[in-house]
C-alpha cells in the first residue's frame, strides 16, 4: 500500500503573545487538542518559509511549503492566480492582482472593502472592463475582492508595487506604484475611484454601513509562471482543497487536482467540516492531500484576534481531528500541520520570521511531547532553515 501523506495550512496563524491573552500568542490562547494530539505522538519545529530578502507574502511562504525554491521560481503572485482562472498569458503580458479597496482620508483602510461579495464585485468589475478594458487591458473577475488585470506591451520589470493589506492605515500616496510605467497603473487606479464613486453598489453599501470600494489598487505583477510537476520532482499524486485563487494556481502549477468544496469561502465563515470530510475521502485516491484554509490570515489582517482565535479551534475540530484520526487506518502516513507564514493581528500584515509546525506518522518519534505552540516548537530545537527542504523532509518514511 503507499503512504498516505496530508498537510493541513492554517494560513497566517503564527503570532506574537498578545496582552488580551494574557501573554500568549493566538495558537496557545486557542482550544487545539488534536494538533496537540500530533505533537505528542510526533514532534515539533519550526521552519524558514521566506528566504531572506523575499517579501512575506503567501504567494512565496506557500512555494516554499509546496517544495519549490521561490528563489529560483518565483514570478510574481498574480501569474499564479492567473494560472488557477486559466487565463492565457502571452510573452508580452503582464499580470496584475486588481484587488477592490476602501481608502478613507487618504490611507487604507480595507484591503478587502468589507470582504465585498463576489456577486457585488462582478458587477463592479463587468463595469471596469466596459470602461477601462479594451485593446492592451483586460480585467477578469475572481472572487470576493481579488481580480486580476493583464497589461500587454509594455515592460513593468521596473516597476515596484506594494500590497494593500501591508498598508493599512498609511498613507495610499507614500505607496503608489514607482518605476518605468507605473504611471499608467496609477492612471487605471485613478479613473477606477471616478467609476466606482457613485455606483449603485458604492451607494446601497454606504446605506448598509458597509465598506464601500474606493478604487482598485494594482500589485503582485509578474509574467507567466512554471514550475515542475510535483509527481516528477517529488514521485507523488496529489490533490489540493483551498477557497482562494493564489492556492488553486499553485495546485495547477505543480499538477494538483482541484477539488472543490461547498461553502468554502475563504474566510471565516468557510465550510471546515466540508473540506475535513473532502481531504479524508481524496486519501483513498491520492497520495498527499494539500489542504489550505485562509480564516486565520483574514482575521490577522482585520486585527481581530477573538476570530483567528475561532478559526484556529474550528480548523483543529472539524479538520485537523477527523482527518488525524482517518489517516491512521493506513499502514504507512504522515501528518503536517503548519502556517505558511506569520500574519500577527497586532500588526495586520505578514511577516518573515520562522513558522511552528507539527508532524506526525510513520518513522516520526516524539521528542518535545508539549503542546503545539510557537514557544514549544522554537524550544524544540529542531529547525529547517530553507522551506523549500520541508516537502523533502515530510515525504521521506
Amino acid at each position: 500500500m503507499n503512504a498516505k501523506y496530508v498537510i493541513i495550512v492554517p494560513d497566517g496563524a503564527a503570532d506574537n503573545p498578545l496582552d488580551c491573552f494574557d501573554g500568549k500568542t493566538v495558537i496557545e490562547a486557542a482550544e487545539t487538542p488534536n494538533m496537540d494530539r500530533i505533537a505528542a505522538d510526533g514532534r515539533q519545529g519550526v521552519v524558514q518559509t521566506v528566504p531572506a530578502g523575499m517579501t512575506p507574502g503567501s504567494d512565496v511562504a506557500m512555494m516554499s511549503l509546496l517544495g519549490y525554491d521561490p528563489a529560483k521560481s518565483y514570478t510574481g503572485r498574480a501569474p499564479i492566480e492567473a494560472v488557477a482562472q486559466q487565463i492565457p498569458l502571452g510573452v508580452d503580458d503582464w499580470v496584475f492582482r486588481c484587488n477592490l479597496v476602501t481608502c478613507a482620508d487618504g490611507a487604507m483602510a480595507d484591503h478587502s472593502a468589507g470582504h465585498i461579495s463576489t456577486q457585488e464585485a462582478l458587477e463592479l468589475v463587468t463595469e471596469l472592463k466596459a470602461s477601462l478594458g479594451g485593446p492592451g487591458v483586460k480585467f477578469y473577475p475572481g472572487v470576493s475582492y481579488r481580480h486580476l488585470c493583464v497589461i500587454s506591451g509594455m515592460d513593468f520589470s521596473k516597476v515596484t508595487t506594494q500590497p494593500p493589506h501591508d498598508i493599512i492605515g498609511q498613507k495610499v500616496s507614500k505607496h503608489l506604484p514607482k518605476g518605468r510605467h507605473a504611471d499608467r497603473l496609477k492612471e487605471l487606479m485613478a479613473k477606477s475611484q471616478q467609476l466606482f464613486d457613485n455606483h449603485p453598489i458604492n451607494r446601497v453599501r454606504r446605506d448598509l454601513g458597509e465598506n464601500p470600494v474606493s478604487t482598485i489598487w494594482l500589485w503582485g505583477h509578474g509574467q507567466k509562471a512554471a514550475l515542475e510537476r510535483f509527481s516528477k520532482k517529488y514521485g507523488k499524486h496529489g490533490a489540493a482543497i483551498t477557497a482562494v485563487d493564489l492556492v488553486r494556481g499553485l495546485a495547477r502549477l505543480v499538477g494538483f487536482d482541484l477539488i472543490p468544496v461547498e461553502g468554502a469561502t475563504g474566510y471565516i465563515d468557510t465550510n471546515y467540516a466540508g473540506k475535513g470530510q473532502a481531504a479524508i475521502a481524496a486519501l483513498e485516491k491520492y497520495d498527499l492531500v494539500f489542504v489550505h484554509i485562509e480564516a486565520p490570515d483574514e482575521a490577522g489582517h482585520s486585527g481581530n484576534p477573538q476570530h483567528k482565535k475561532r478559526a484556529i479551534e474550528l480548523i483543529d475540530k472539524f479538520i485537523v481531528g477527523p482527518v488525524y484520526d482517518a489517516i491512521q487506518k493506513y499502514e504507512q502516513y504522515r501528518i503536517l500541520v503548519m502556517p505558511d507564514h506569520p500574519t500577527p493581528v497586532e500588526v495586520r500584515s505578514h511577516v518573515s520570521e520562522p513558522v511552528p509546525f507539527v508532524l506526525a506518522g510513520t518513522g516520526v518519534k516524539g521528542v518535545l511531547k508539549k503542546p503545539y505552540c510557537e514557544r514549544n516548537s522554537f524550544e524544540s530545537g529542531f529547525s529547517i532553515e530553507n522551506g523549500s527542504d520541508m516537502m523533502e523532509f515530510f515525504l521521506k518514511l
